[in-house]
């Protein structure tokens, strides 16, 4: 990997798009420590240092790389971009005209792209209202009495909530440019450094309780980073055999290749839909909450705060890894359709062999998915409750964003591993060496 680095930096052209890249990257980090006008920085420091991080931060400050509890300008992150993503993706197999939108090559992806966009907008919008709400009821900092919005009128939330948005709109467009003229994928990219950038402060934190504390975590960290590693890169190879066919002149076909199925096909979606679903009743729960302060919680909310947003919780973990099982078997069964890749591989003449093409073929990958899914979700139920066995570690209480665990390793993990492919491919291109040496 480092001799990869090594070439690309010595590659003109590979050298600016990496430099393109981390320039980008410095301009999202500046605009994620920049505070939104009308938002009293001082206050939101002093709020933002007694609150445990909990409930809706959590998701929503790991993908904003903590820009969420500064209210900056970036405080949303890439959070409405991806549900966006999920969206479209999920009304392709609902709606007949996305259907055909997706099967209409570049044209109709770029179309697909473009309602993303206007999606991302309409979430940002809701987004930015929720959290400005949260902020002026003093629910988004509840231990805190400093107003962290200190003129809160009509005029001053409008510009807040418009600025949040069009702050999304410029990660969207940031990482769309990083994807275009730099080196891998800009949204993975943006998600990445946002993560990363909570690491020494996680690491400080653990540093904290003691040096072999932070010496086994880091062990643990490295072991569960290996073991992420080995299954995103398993696959189950299935072969696939091509006939010979004369078109005019020419034959075509007579190839073997295979068709690869990874034990990790639902990605990092389950986690983050698990995590919305999981977090939904603490955000009504707050929106709900009385303003006064002497009033009594609802027995709602002391569920919810009890055993919904409390990690440490039995019944938030048992959730939290029924749902990322539910949801790995519901994403993978949206996203791959046994049927048409039979039909695909009919039409070109393609056969599994000892299998015969059409429906067999067909029943034949749904049974082979259906087997490899099963250690996927468990993979993925497993790494993201991770972070629970280390709470006593930590003595934070709360460890969604601890940096060695769940969401955050995934991600990590998955970006990394695709940038590299990516520079190592573009590497292979411009320095082909034949086969003689």
């Amino acid at each position: 990997m480092l001799g990869a680095f090594r070439s690309a930096l010595a590659t003109p052209d590979l050298r600016k798009k990496i430099l393109f890249t981390l320039g980008i990257i410095v301009v999202y980090r500046l605009g994620a420590t920049l505070p939104a006008p009308g938002v009293s920085f001082k206050n939101v420091k002093l709020c933002a240092e007694q609150i445990d991080q909990q409930g809706i931060y959590s998701l929503i400050n790991l993908f904003s790389g903590g820009a969420l509890l500064n209210l900056s300008i970036f405080a949303l992150g890439i959070m409405p971009y991806i549900t966006a993503s999920i969206i479209i993706q999920l009304l392709t197999v609902v709606i007949p005209r996305f259907e055909q939108l997706k099967k209409e090559g570049q044209a109709g992806q770029g179309k697909l792209t473009q309602y993303t966009r206007y999606l991302t907008i309409a979430l940002a919008v809701l987004q930015s209202t929720g959290i400005v709400a949260l902020a002026v009821r003093k629910q988004l900092f509840p231990n805190c009495a400093e107003p962290v919005v200190p003129n809160d009128t009509i005029f001053t939330l409008i510009v807040l909530v418009v600025t949040m948005t069009a702050g999304t709109s410029v990660i969207m467009w940031l990482g769309e440019i990083i994807t275009e003229k730099g080196i891998g994928n800009g949204m993975s990219l943006l998600i990445f450094t946002g993560i990363a950038a909570r690491i020494p402060a996680e690491g400080s934190n653990i540093l904290a309780k003691g040096g072999l504390t932070f010496f086994l975590v880091i062990v643990a960290g490295l072991i569960i980073i290996a073991s992420v590693i080995y299954v995103e890169q398993a696959q189950r190879r299935i072969p696939v055999q091509y006939a010979k066919r004369m078109i005019g002149r020419r034959m075509y076909g007579g190839t073997s290749t295979y068709l690869p199925l990874k034990v990790n096909q639902a990605g990092v979606i389950p986690v983050i839909f698990a995590s919305s679903l999981l977090y939904l009743p603490d955000l009504i729960a707050r929106l709900t909450a009385s303003t006064d302060p002497g009033a009594t919680p609802s027995w709602w909310a002391t569920f919810v705060a009890t055993h919904l947003v409390s990690q440490s919780s039995p019944v938030h973990i048992a959730l939290y890894f029924l749902l990322i099982v539910f949801f790995t078997y519901f994403y993978v069964g949206i996203t791959f359709n046994p049927d048409e890749r039979a039909d695909e591989m009919k039409k070109f003449g393609g056969f599994i062999p000892g299998i015969r093409p059409g429906r067999p073929t067909a029943e034949y990958l749904r049974f082979v998915l259906g087997r490899i899914t099963l250690p996927g979700s468990l993979y993925l139920g497993i790494v993201a409750i991770l972070p629970n066995m280390f709470l006593e570690l930590t003595g934070e209480g709360q460890n969604q964003n601890f940096p060695f665990g769940g969401t955050a390793v995934l991600i990590m993990v998955g970006v990394g591993l695709d940038t590299v492919k990516q520079i190592e491919s573009q590497l292979m291109q411009r320095n082909y060496e034949g086969f003689l040496r």
